[in-house]
């Protein structure tokens, strides 16, 4: 049965950039029973529509000549009235660097050009889907006694993964029963448990032999350092949490245990 279109009236907002025209008009025609589509051809053009246009989504080309994607997205997330709108990068680059480089800038996902409608239709949509994105998105866990920094984890983070706090470092093994991290965000000094201390307990939990182990410290020392890679963490981040850097090592590490994940999968 044919797919009913989608009434005018109710499409999604999105807008589309892109330096070569004619692919925006293109895209726009293809699209347009379900999406009205916001075309701009560069950075300047972005936001102009911004300044008229409320979009539920921006699909974004990485190689632009004036600004690029990764250009673009930071001055996005840097003003509070855009930096809530997800963002999808739109690039001819597949290589693993290029889609961590994107998501650690804040991008939700990442499409390959050229693209089928169906493929970037079932991203857009994902995207615009809360119940979709709650089932899928990988979960990471922050285990730090301050509230300010579990606060300010949670903002950098919610958009692309589902965030979970702890304050509290003597409850994690009971938690550990009734939720299943894909990473956790071990604040190293807290009073109880420190960070050191509950790297065993996660090993020891069925299924987390290899989930990625990241340290907040404000003390970065090689011993400090070496300890936490001998205790089995993955890498280690310092206070005070820089935006960009948490977002990179996430991408990374998430990355790279999701693809041994699949590799094991497809082994049994």
């Amino acid at each position: 049965m044919a797919e009913k279109p989608v009434q005018k009236e109710s499409r999604r907002k999105v807008i589309m950039v892109d330096d070569v025209g004619f692919l925006l008009m293109s895209a726009k025609e293809r699209l347009k029973e379900r999406y009205e589509i916001f075309p701009a051809t560069s950075a300047e053009a972005l936001f102009k529509i911004l300044e008229k246009t409320e979009p539920e989504i921006i699909l974004l080309d990485i190689n632009m000549p004036d600004m690029n994607g990764y250009e673009i997205i930071k001055k996005l997330k840097a003003q509070e009235r855009f930096a809530d709108i997800p963002v999808i990068f739109l690039s001819g680059n597949n290589d693993r660097k290029s889609i961590i480089k994107g998501r650690s800038h804040g991008a939700v996902d990442f499409i390959t050009k050229p693209f089928k409608d169906s493929d970037l239709i079932e991203c857009i949509e994902f995207q615009l889907n809360p119940e979709m994105q709650e089932k899928n998105k990988p979960l990471v866990l922050a285990v730090d006694d301050n509230p300010s920094i579990l606060k300010a984890i949670n903002s950098i983070l919610n958009q692309q993964y589902v965030v979970r706090t702890l304050s509290n470092p003597l409850v994690l093994e009971e938690l550990l029963k009734v939720m299943v991290p894909d990473l956790f965000l071990l604040d190293c000094k807290m009073p109880g448990l420190q960070g050191f201390d509950l790297v065993p307990i996660i090993r020891k939990t069925a299924g987390h032999e290899e989930t990625p182990i990241v340290f907040l410290t404000s003390e970065g020392t090689i011993d400090n350092i070496s300890v936490a890679i001998s205790q089995g963490a993955s890498d280690f981040i310092l206070k005070p949490i820089d935006e960009e850097i948490l977002r990179e090592k996430i991408a990374t590490h998430l990355s790279d245990f999701v693809m041994k994940r699949r590799i094991r999968s497809s082994k049994q």
